[in-house]
C-alpha cells in the first residue's frame, strides 16, 4: 500500500522536494507538526571515502541545515561496520576487523567535517543493533514474508505486491530477465538475504537460525526504526542505492509493520563522474577525500559538490575545483576588511531569494546565485554602516550554506599561487607602502607588478592594504 500525503501547513516553510517514489517534486509534509526525522545511508567503513561518497553527505547536510531553521530535526546517518568488504579488508591487511572499522569511522567523520558536514544527531552502528535486526527478521518470518533455509533467512519478494514500486521495476520482468544463479537455498533468484551463516573466522552472533550475521538491507531498516520510528519523514542517499538497497528496505520495513510506509519521501542525489568517466577502481580514477583535503580547502570541495543541482549528474574535474575556488574568493573578497560585530551577525537574516531557492528542491546553484548577488551589492555599497549590515547577511548565508567559515585574510593567505609565502607578500607590501610614503612611485609600481605576476592582487583602502589571489 503506497501512501501519499496532504498539503503542507503554511505555518512552516513551503519546502518542495523531489520524491523518487512519486517521481515528481511535491510539497513536503512531516508526519508530526514541527518535527522531522531524516535517515541517510552512511559509509561502509573498510576504506577512505571517495568524492562520490561525499556528495550525499554534503547535499543532505545542506538539507539538514535548512530544515533546522523551522523544524525540530532528528537526523540519523548510519555506519555499516559489518560487511563482506570489511572482512576482505581484514584478510588483506591482517588487521582485526574492529581496528579497521575504528580507523575508517574516525577518518570518515574527520574528512566530512573538513567539508563542513555537521555531525548527525544519531550515528548508529550496525554491530550495536543486532538484536533489533533479529527481532525484525523474526517478525517477517512470522507474518509470512521471509523463510529460513540452510542457516539463511531470505525475504520472499513474491509475497510483497508493491515490490519494485520505488525503482519503477516490474517484478515479472525482473524474474524473466534475471541472470542470477539461484542458490540452492533460495526459492527464487530475486529473494534477498536477511541473515546468513558465519564461518568461525568471520564475525557472527547467535540467532534462532544459528551463528551468523545480518544482510546489508535489514541493517538500515532496523536502525531507522530504533532511532526514528516505524515511519520516517525523509530517507536519503545516492541514486545507486535506489535498487536494490532502498527497494529492499522499503519492502521489508513495510511488511514488518502491516503495510505502514517506511519513509514518506525518498531523496536521491545524482551520480558523480571523473572527467566524464564513471569512477571505478579498475580505471584507477577513484579520488579519495582523505587525499584531496591535503591540498584543497574543504570549502572549495563543498562548493564544487553543490555546484550542480543535487539530482543532476556532476562531472568532477580540475576545472570544477578551480571554478569553486574562484567563486569562494569572490565571496571572501567581498567581506574582507569589514569588521562585523557579533550582535550584527546574530541579528542578520538570510535573504529571501536564497531561502526560496533552497526550498525549491534544494536548488543550490540558484541559492549560490543569490549569494553572489548579495556579494555584488556589498562591493558597490559605500555607506559603512550598510556595508556592515550586508556583510552580516553574507555571513548568515555562509552559516546556512556551510561557507565563509575562515577569516578572510587567513583564507587568502592559505592558498596563494606562485612561490611567495604569506610573510614574503606582507614584506613586499610594507616595502611598497614605504616607497609610496617616500613618493618613490616607480618602486611602488614595480612591487605591485611583481605581486601581480605572482598571482596576487592588492587593494588600498582606509584601513591599509589588503591582498588576495587574483
Amino acid at each position: 500500500m503506497i501512501a501519499f500525503f496532504e498539503q503542507p501547513d503554511r505555518e512552516f516553510m513551503t519546502l518542495q522536494l523531489h520524491d523518487t517514489l512519486q517521481g515528481k517534486k511535491v510539497p513536503f509534509v512531516p508526519l508530526r507538526k514541527g518535527e522531522v526525522t531524516m535517515y541517510l545511508c552512511g559509509p561502509t567503513v573498510y576504506n577512505y571515502a571517495h568524492i562520490g561518497n561525499a556528495r550525499p553527505a554534503v547535499v543532505f547536510d545542506l538539507l539538514a541545515r535548512l530544515l533546522r531553521r523551522n523544524y525540530k530535526l532528528v537526523f540519523a546517518r548510519n555506519i555499516t561496520d559489518v560487511d563482506d568488504k570489511i572482512n576482505a579488508a581484514s584478510v588483506e591487511t591482517g588487521k582485526p576487523i574492529n581496528e579497521i572499522t575504528a580507523q575508517y569511522i574516525k577518518a570518515y567523520n574527520d574528512d566530512m567535517g573538513a567539508l563542513g558536514v555537521l555531525p548527525p544527531d544519531v550515528e548508529p552502528r550496525a554491530t550495536q543493533h543486532i538484536a533489533e535486526m533479529i527481532a525484525m527478521i523474526e517478525t517477517l518470518i512470522k507474518k509470512g514474508f521471509a523463510y529460513e533455509a540452510e542457516g539463511h533467512v531470505l525475504f520472499d519478494v513474491s509475497s510483497n505486491g508493491s515490490y519494485g514500486t520505488l525503482s519503477k521495476r516490474d517484478l515479472r520482468e525482473m524474474i524473466a530477465g534475471s541472470r542470477v544463479e539461484v542458490a540452492p537455498y533460495k526459492k527464487a533468484a530475486h529473494d534477498f538475504v536477511l541473515w546468513k551463516p558465519s564461518t568461525p573466522e568471520l564475525p557472527g552472533w547467535d540467532s534462532p537460525w544459528g551463528r551468523g550475521r545480518p544482510g546489508w538491507h535489514i541493517e538500515c531498516s532496523a536502525m531507522a526504526e530504533k532511532h526514528l520510528g516505524t515511519t520516517i519523514d525523509i530517507h536519503a542517499g545516492g541514486r545507486d542505492l535506489v535498487f536494490p538497497h532502498h527497494e529492499n528496505e522499503m519492502a521489508q520495513s513495510s511488511c514488518a509493520h502491516d503495510g505502514a510506509p517506511f519513509a514518506r519521501y525518498w531523496l536521491h542525489n545524482g551520480f558523480l563522474s571523473m572527467d566524464q568517466t564513471k569512477m571505478s577502481k579498475s580505471l584507477g580514477n577513484v579520488l579519495l577525500v582523505h587525499d584531496l583535503i591535503k591540498t584543497v580547502p574543504g570549502e572549495v570541495i563543498r562548493l564544487a559538490l553543490l555546484s550542480a543541482h543535487y539530482k543532476q549528474p556532476l562531472d568532477w574535474s580540475g576545472e570544477t575545483l578551480e571554478s569553486a575556488r574562484r567563486m569562494l574568493d569572490r565571496l571572501y573578497g567581498a567581506v574582507q576588511g569589514i569588521d562585523v560585530p557579533a550582535e550584527a551577525r546574530a541579528a542578520a537574516e538570510v535573504p529571501s531569494e536564497l531561502i526560496e531557492a533552497l526550498e525549491d528542491d534544494l536548488n543550490s546553484p540558484r541559492a549560490m546565485a543569490a549569494f553572489f548577488a548579495l556579494a555584488k551589492k556589498l562591493n558597490k555599497e559605500t555607506d559603512e554602516n550598510r556595508r556592515i549590515e550586508l556583510a552580516a547577511e553574507m555571513y548568515a548565508c555562509g552559516d546556512l550554506m556551510g561557507f565563509l567559515g575562515s577569516d578572510p585574510d587567513t583564507w587568502f593567505a592559505g592558498h596563494v599561487q606562485g612561490d611567495l609565502a604569506a610573510e614574503e607578500i606582507e614584506a613586499l607590501i610594507e616595502r611598497r607602502n614605504a616607497a609610496k610614503a617616500g613618493r618613490d612611485f616607480e618602486t611602488a609600481d614595480a612591487i605591485r607588478d611583481q605581486l601581480l605576476e605572482a598571482g596576487i592582487s592588492i587593494q588600498d583602502g582606509r584601513d591599509g592594504t589588503t591582498w588576495r589571489r587574483s
